[in-house]
């Protein structure tokens, strides 16, 4: 199935039951490390902040793509940055039904100066988005690379997600 297509073959069933169906679970919401909050709300809009590949409190992986971290280990730590998010998003907002669509979504690589590969790293990400809200989780997506990240984690996400409008009555 083409990359485009992924995500689209399902009618859209709750992002928490398609988790299920994927063997995942949503963790809980990984508290913030310095003085910010996981996810802001701003009208039908929440930002969630950058997360980190922590699972049960421990990154999966540390250092830099292009150096000890493989891109297939990189795609695998994308894939729990969003989950993270989810979680962070899910905290904030009660139900990720609620998700209208996913708007964009940031993934910074640390990397090697001669890395190329941060598309291919940062699909771990959107590819579990599109499985998990079809053609709603199908983003606008910048991929990154930097020297550093916050705990010698070799991969962080930001997502900007656009929530249904309530109906009015």
């Amino acid at each position: 199935m083409s990359r485009e297509r992924r995500g689209t073959e399902r009618t859209r069933s709750h992002p928490e039951q398609r988790l299920g169906e994927l063997g995942l679970t949503l963790p809980e919401a990984v508290p913030p490390v310095a003085t910010y909050v996981p996810a802001v709300r701003s009208g039908d809009h929440v930002h969630v902040s950058g997360q980190v590949p922590l699972r049960e409190g421990r990154l999966i992986a540390a250092g830099r793509l292009g150096d000890t971290v493989s891109v297939e280990l990189g795609y695998e730590c994308a894939r729990q940055c969003a989950l993270n998010a989810l979680a962070a998003l899910k905290a904030e907002i009660g139900d990720l039904a609620a998700v209208a669509r996913v708007v964009k979504a940031v993934v910074y690589v640390a990397s090697t100066a001669d890395f190329t590969r941060h598309p291919q790293v940062g699909d771990g990400a959107s590819d579990l988005l599109c499985e998990l809200f079809g053609d709603a989780g199908r983003h606008a997506r910048s991929a990154v690379g930097v020297l550093t990240l916050p705990l010698s984690a070799p991969v962080e996400l930001e997502l900007l997600v656009e929530l249904h409008r309530p109906a009015r009555g």
